[in-house]
């Protein structure tokens, strides 16, 4: 009789040696692809609403809605309820879609930690929304239409992007990744002293400026375009029609890598 061919002990230890040394090898490369592909689909996201923007300009006059200073107020998030759906899966980039709280108010203790850039705010309700909301995406709070004295923490108003399509919009932000549904950046604000900060009144950027994406934010532009903009390329767009792209925060006003809090020196310089 032959004899009955097996894999010895050694034999299949080496195997399972190799197997996790591959494994090893291929698991960071799959971690990347897999950040990827979250990236291209918030860009898709992106792209989708620049069409829900479209609609809502085209029907009325060219204009975006008129902010949070009117009674009711009339936000983003109500004003275009009519394309969202009121479905917060729109609303939420695939990097940060675990809000501040449940749906009972209760706190996840995200907010305002290192954790704070992956995570979505809300859920919130504004009593008059159709539905509670949660999401990851902010607009530039400058691309309102308010009508006379009713301009959002009292900008002056000449400082708002009242419609689409105007010059110089492909560097001026419409929507991107947020920690806040809206917010209104000065080229003076101070960046984040940590990924994930929670955002201050007096520091508004830093509702942007976290590190979803590799060291970058996706973004929506005021012409309908979406591509990734660098953490500190942030401080040079155009984030309303009189704001200084070379302020003290960019190289042309003077920064230097080591001005900048640990967590973003060693990203590009804009």
């Amino acid at each position: 009789m032959g004899k009955r061919k097996a894999f010895t002990l050694i034999e299949l230890l080496v195997v399972i040696a190799i197997i996790a040394l591959l494994m090893s090898i291929l698991m960071p490369a799959l971690t990347r692809v897999k950040k990827q592909a979250r990236t291209v689909a918030c860009l898709g996201l992106l792209k989708q609403w620049s069409l829900y923007f479209s609609m809502y300009t085209d029907a009325h006059d060219g204009s975006f809605m008129q902010g949070f200073r009117t009674s009711p107020p009339n936000r983003w998030v109500s004003a275009m309820g009519d394309y969202h759906k009121w479905n917060s899966e729109l609303t939420c980039c695939p990097n940060a879609t675990k809000p501040w709280e449940d749906e009972y108010g209760n706190s996840s203790g995200m907010e305002g930690t290192f954790l704070g850039s992956t995570s979505a705010w809300g859920w919130t309700e504004q009593g008059h929304w159709a539905a509670p909301m949660k999401g990851s995406f902010g607009m530039n709070g400058y691309c309102v239409n308010p009508p006379p004295g009713a301009e959002p923490h009292n900008h002056p108003k000449n400082y708002f992007w009242r419609k689409s399509g105007v010059s110089g919009s492909a560097y001026a932000p419409l929507f991107l990744g947020a920690l806040r549904y809206n917010g209104w950046p000065l080229y003076t604000d101070r960046p984040p002293d940590f990924d994930g900060q929670q955002w201050n009144d007096d520091a508004q950027m830093g509702r942007y400026c976290m590190n979803r994406h590799g060291g970058f934010n996706n973004c929506l532009f005021l012409d309908y375009s979406a591509r990734k903009v660098g953490l500190k390329e942030l401080w040079t767009l155009k984030w309303h029609p009189l704001y200084l792209e070379s302020g003290p925060w960019t190289k042309a006003g003077g920064v230097m890598s080591g001005d900048w809090p640990d967590w973003l020196r060693s990203l590009k310089d804009y």
